[in-house]
């Protein structure tokens, strides 16, 4: 796996410029990834996307709007909804010459794949959604944990400009969003965020993940995904309470779920087996 073959590409769509990464021979059966709010594509670790390739898939993952080394925007009012991010996810596809692609999404990132998988059906083979919650439909689901709100709101007084201060805030996130069932890598993890933020530039334009709206032209449609859909879900997850995942595989007939007992709203290197197992199983 140490010597899988990697590509970079810029897909210019949509009036923006997405950057892109690709692992694995493209003749493979393609995976899309999705990343959540603030998330770069980094986010799902090189290591992680090198055991999808080994799987036989060709995998391809890339930064959304406003993080890593795609088209940033001035904070505070984001020009762009939801649903742009899902023709963003096509473009992509398209860039890379797929006409479908087995697509694994994570939080917000989920959210935009649902979007996708119902507003262009033909270009989702199967659908993975981790960590994430049931949009467009009328559900009385359970807040985010107390303690992660507080935690959050605190965020507003952050100036994300400002290196130290936004590192140490996402570390501290990182860690209010770790489930109980692992240990958390404290070091490792701010090595990675350091990381991260010095190849986005900062974290400034990515806060705007937080003010994003659409969706509505999948307003009570999710039951009609075509997709065979999988839902993985932490019961310990303090953003989206595992009542989430649940309620998500419940307005999808015939899809597939599974909990991962104490995961939090993350993904845990001690998880990666699992839940790449269960890709590969659902992707067969």
């Amino acid at each position: 796996m140490a010597g899988t073959h990697t590509t970079t590409r810029t897909v210019h769509a949509n009036g923006v410029e997405i950057a892109t990464e690709a692992f694995g021979h493209p003749s493979a059966p393609p995976v899309l990834l999705i990343m959540g709010a603030m998330a770069s594509m980094l986010w799902w670790p090189d290591e992680f996307c090198r055991k999808l390739v080994a799987q036989g898939h060709y995998v391809i993952r890339y930064d959304n709007r406003d993080t890593g080394l795609s088209t940033k925007y001035v904070p505070g009012n984001p020009p762009y909804r939801l649903d742009d991010m899902a023709r963003d996810a096509a473009a992509v596809l398209d860039a890379h010459g797929i006409a479908s692609a087995h697509v694994v999404a994570m939080s917000l990132g989920g959210m935009i794949a649902q979007i996708l998988a119902l507003t262009e059906p033909r270009r989702v083979t199967s659908l993975t959604l981790i960590s994430t919650t049931p949009i467009g439909l009328d559900l009385d689901l359970p807040p985010p944990d107390k303690a992660y709100m507080e935690h959050a709101a605190a965020g507003e007084s952050i100036d994300w400009s400002d290196r130290t201060q936004a590192i140490d805030f996402v570390a501290g996130d990182v860690r209010m969003i770790a489930g109980t069932a692992h240990p958390h890598d404290a070091p490792a993890m701010r090595a990675f965020i350091s990381r991260d933020y010095d190849r986005s530039s900062g974290y400034l334009s990515a806060t705007n993940h937080f003010m994003l709206r659409g969706g509505d032209a999948i307003k009570g449609r999710l039951p009609t995904l075509e997709a065979p859909l999988l839902v993985i879900h932490g019961t310990a997850d303090p953003i989206f309470p595992v009542e989430h995942g649940r309620a998500l595989a419940k307005a999808v007939p015939g899809s597939t779920y599974h909990e991962l007992a104490g995961g939090g709203h993350e993904l845990h290197e001690a998880e990666w087996d699992r839940i790449i197992g269960l890709v590969a199983e659902q992707t067969r």
